[in-house]
């Protein structure tokens, strides 16, 4: 059952006591697309210009917070601390990526939206990379952007950028946007403008939404738990594409490239310049790219 907020977006239960808060674009007739944040990142991370655009193409977008993001459901509990995450040793585990994926796809059954055309990006791209490979009844088609395998030598971070996954946001509204807006400068695309007001701004929007600032520690937590997935990516099905940027410097291409590699009849697209952000630069690229593969998978059937 869902629950309506007064500013639009709704709350919904999706089982195990997890509450998640989402809202929808376009055409509810329209083959459903379920957005998934990254770490830390509440659904307004994807832009509302963004979801209007996918919407347009055709789709009826859903966009969601993750739990320990937003107004979705928070975890109790201290987050790892900062040896655990260098020694990838977490204790307790809070949660895993798999719990995440349950969160995803209880919300597609709770809202019955039946099969979905799935995007995720970063951590996001790993809950949907789950949510195919647990939960293949309900995917579509998965599009994975900045995202890797969890192996250990594919896709990790740039000397100096780890730093600043490992520190935690200010608890005052402006400290919190300062920091930021700092580490989407150091992490941002270099090959393409950066949209330095945008983060901004979604930072005050996202501090006033959300003040649990030890929660992306937690999320944190649950992707070192879950370890190399490489062996459950092998089992999924769905029609995949795999988006990377040639400047990401949080999650580096090889952690794109592995994707594609693990997943039978991946195809892989790189963006030139592109960080690990999301620049408007990007994306008519990417949103083409995004629709034209979920609409050819929408075809698979019938041509069959």
């Amino acid at each position: 059952m869902a629950e309506a907020l007064s500013s639009g977006e709704r709350l919904c239960e999706v089982g195990g006591g997890i509450t998640l808060c989402y809202e929808t674009f376009g055409d509810s007739a329209n083959p459903p697309l379920l957005l998934i944040q990254g770490l830390g990142m509440q659904m307004i991370g994807w832009p509302e210009e963004f979801c209007d655009q996918l919407a347009a193409r055709g789709f009826f977008v859903v966009r969601f917070d993750n739990r320990d993001a937003g107004r979705s459901t928070h975890i109790r509990g201290r987050p790892p601390t900062v040896l655990q995450l260098v020694l990838r040793r977490i204790k307790p585990v809070r949660y895993r990526l798999t719990d995440m994926a349950g969160d995803a796809a209880g919300l597609v059954r709770a809202l019955e939206l039946g099969p979905v055309h799935v995007v995720g990006i970063s951590m996001g791209g790993m809950i949907a990379q789950t949510l195919a490979a647990q939960h293949p009844e309900l995917v579509r088609s998965l599009t994975s952007i900045m995202s890797n395998t969890g192996n250990r030598w594919k896709g990790q971070p740039a000397l100096g950028v780890m730093r600043f996954l490992l520190r935690q946001a200010p608890e005052d509204r402006e400290g919190y946007i300062a920091h930021t807006a700092r580490v989407f400068a150091v992490i941002g695309s270099t090959g393409l403008p950066q949209d330095a007001e945008f983060v901004r701004e979604r930072a005050a929007r996202s501090y006033d939404r959300d003040a649990d600032r030890a929660a992306s520690g937690r999320q944190l937590g649950a992707v070192i738990a879950s370890g190399d997935r490489t062996d459950e990516l092998r089992r999924i099905t769905a029609p995949t594409l795999v988006v990377h940027g040639t400047a990401d410097r949080l999650v580096r291409p090889s952690g794109g490239m592995a994707t594609t590699s693990a997943i039978r009849g991946a195809r892989l697209m790189l963006i030139e310049g592109m960080g690990h952000d999301l620049p408007s630069a990007a994306w008519p690229e990417l949103l083409d790219a995004i629709a034209g593969h979920a609409h050819a998978a929408d075809q698979v059937p019938a041509a069959a």
